[in-house]
């Protein structure tokens, strides 16, 4: 390989900043689900003997601020990266942007349920038990909302790695899950009813959606994953024109996809 082939292929990859909106959405996936676990696991003074209840509430509580620095991250550098061509109001207005627009618009719901969370835990004291507990519930919502999120819109689905952590992150829920309605009871039957459904719904659902979307050839552009160039008054590029670095992720991976067919 000469040295132009050399320069060419290494200026044509996906820019830095698609990488750090990946591992920024991944992280915030897995500290996110361990926030939740953590608060199925131990909510109603189950905590773990060796622990105190003030121990795991540091926990936790410091679990939500990392999942929220990390989703920040997350945000910023997909709205700073030209090719999705995203807006601070397509991060908390759902449905609304022109990439993705779906499975982004998930994103924006469970964005902003996270923040009704994390704004009502701040005035706690003014706003009563009863009322930030209903709040509080929104965080376990948002959990199946990211995880629909990460799956749709992530150009990386398809990887064995990524089907790994989201398979391990959807038992971690379902393993805490399971935990609270052993050591339950019978003492919470409306629970125990919810939550079975939740434990059948959700995996079956992550599976058929996986199955007959991102794992099939042609999802970005079934998901809406062609971003548009923002209009200009200078003519058209030649049909036979190269893809722009900021493109190729998707088709990168599309291309990745029909070959395993």
């Amino acid at each position: 390989m000469n040295d132009a082939v050399m320069l060419a292929a290494g200026t044509s990859g996906p820019s830095p900043l698609w990488y750090a909106t990946r591992a920024g959405g991944t992280v915030s996936l897995v500290l996110l689900t361990a926030t939740v676990a953590l608060g199925i696991a131990t909510a109603g003074r189950y905590a773990p003997v060796r622990l105190g209840r003030f121990e795991v509430s540091a926990l936790h509580r410091n679990l939500s601020l990392l999942t929220l620095a990390f989703l920040g991250m997350h945000i910023v550098t997909a709205i700073a990266d030209s090719y999705a061509h995203l807006t601070w109001p397509t991060a908390f207005v759902p449905f609304v942007a022109s990439y993705r627009p779906l499975w982004v618009g998930l994103g924006a719901v469970a964005l902003d349920l996270l923040l009704a969370v994390a704004v009502t835990s701040a005035v706690r004291g003014r706003l009563g038990l009863r009322r930030w507990k209903a709040v509080h519930w929104l965080a376990y919502a948002s959990w199946p909302v990211a995880l629909f999120h990460a799956a749709g819109t992530g150009t990386d689905t398809r990887l064995g790695p990524q089907l790994v952590l989201y398979a391990g992150c959807l038992l971690t829920v379902v393993a805490a899950v399971w935990w609270r309605l052993v050591r339950a009871g019978a003492q919470a039957v409306r629970v125990r009813r919810w939550a079975t459904a939740a434990l059948v719904l959700v995996p079956v659902a992550l599976v058929a959606f996986l199955a007959g979307g991102p794992l099939r050839p042609g999802w970005a552009h079934r998901a809406g994953g062609t971003a548009q160039a923002p209009a200009s008054s200078t003519a058209p590029a030649a049909p036979h024109q190269s893809p722009t670095p900021q493109q190729q992720p998707d088709q990168q991976a599309e291309h990745e996809g029909d070959d395993a067919e």
